[in-house]
């Protein structure tokens, strides 16, 4: 059996040792190497050519975001991020995963080699799944001037849409599950919609404090609104709401309302939030009023109950396997039947809005 060959760079040599141990008590992969920087974790590359690095986020001499847009630029390949449990942390979190990185792993501020070892399993199946990944090139950033209110372009020609989809109703609600590759792909989804867009309620594996920043770089780059999930809340049209990282977040309903629901519930399918909580809400609540999206992810979190939301009526989106990071979960939405169309992520968009548009006559403003 071919093992897995990892590079692990970070500047503290207790994680260097501790991501080493972890590794190699693995069968199907072994560390060949470690740098406590990145020049030296260039000429390691060139001389190793590793499988997949582990990549710490802050490092001397070179951070590790310069030297991930450097690496993915000249020599790109499956990188996984280690990054720190801050605000600060996960905003450049969120810059590594625009850059081309996998995924990420938390590590803990406080108890290091402790909190490591704990996370062994997560750390090792990230890398698993980062050794089969699929290349991605970076989507341009899309860039506002600052005190500018302009959208971005994609976003501002989803506006020619508005005369066929017209005033949306809160009955209309949009659910999307997602995991590895999950956050450019939403991005890619939710530049789209137009400011009146129905309700969109979204599941992205991820852990306590990232989902913050995630939100609030979506939020920064769309005509929604984008936010994280908070208890209670009203669902609103022309708003994206994100299941804050460590909750479960589901729908109810409250009169002719749609409601949040975020708790401390037990993880579902090894995940907390997961794609399985939101759509069997989405499946009782929303019904045939809803629109599901199943995009990049490892594992089987969504399937069954994707298909429990198309048994109720509901029109189904899938990503097909060669626009996704990893072909898990879309894969098992179409074994179980739950897909309506696959599509390439870049086709996503438009079909649901032509979708909506088809039928809004049918739609009423509810506000």
């Amino acid at each position: 059996m071919k093992k897995i060959r990892v590079l692990v760079v970070d500047d503290s040599a207790l994680v260097r040792s501790l991501l080493t141990e972890i590794i190699n008590r693995q069968p199907d992969m072994e560390c060949i190497g470690a740098a406590n920087d990145p020049l030296i974790a260039r000429e390691m590359i060139r001389d190793l050519d590793p499988d997949v690095i582990t990549l710490d986020v802050e490092m001397p001499r070179m951070d590790g975001i310069d030297f991930l847009g450097r690496l993915m630029r000249l020599r790109p390949m499956p990188v996984v991020m280690i990054s720190t449990m801050t605000a600060q942390g996960a905003e450049v979190t969120m810059r590594a995963l625009e850059l081309g990185a996998v995924d990420f792993v938390a590590k803990p501020r406080i108890g290091l080699a402790s909190g490591l070892r704990e996370l062994a399993s997560e750390i090792v199946d990230k890398v698993r799944v980062a050794a089969v990944a699929k290349f991605r090139r970076p989507l341009l950033p899309v860039l506002t001037p600052p005190g500018s209110t302009a959208v971005p372009a994609a976003a501002s020609a989803a506006r020619s849409t508005n005369s066929l989809i017209g005033r949306l109703s809160t009955e209309k609600m949009i659910c999307i599950g997602a995991s590895t590759g999950g956050t450019e792909a939403i991005k890619e989804i939710l530049v789209h919609m137009p400011a009146d867009s129905p309700a969109i309620v979204i599941t992205q594996h991820m852990p306590p404090g990232f989902t913050t920043s995630f939100a609030a770089r979506l939020n920064s780059l769309c005509q929604i609104t984008v936010k994280e999930a908070a208890h209670g809340e009203r669902i609103l049209p022309g708003h994206a709401y994100i299941a804050p990282g460590g909750k479960q977040f589901r729908i109810n309903r409250s009169g002719a309302n749609y409601v949040a629901v975020v708790e401390d519930a037990e993880p579902v399918n090894r995940h907390r939030p997961s794609v399985e909580v939101l759509f069997l809400s989405c499946a009782e609540m929303v019904g045939r009023n809803a629109y599901g999206i199943m995009l990049t992810g490892m594992g089987n979190d969504g399937a069954r109950a994707m298909r429990e939301m198309h048994d109720k009526g509901s029109y189904n989106y899938v990503q097909d396997e060669a626009s996704c990071v990893v072909f898990g979960m879309p894969r098992e939405a179409i074994a179980h039947g739950a897909a309506d169309e696959v599509l390439p992520l870049d086709k996503i968009a438009p079909a649901l809005l032509a979708k909506l548009g088809a039928s809004g006559d049918r739609l009423h403003n509810r506000i």
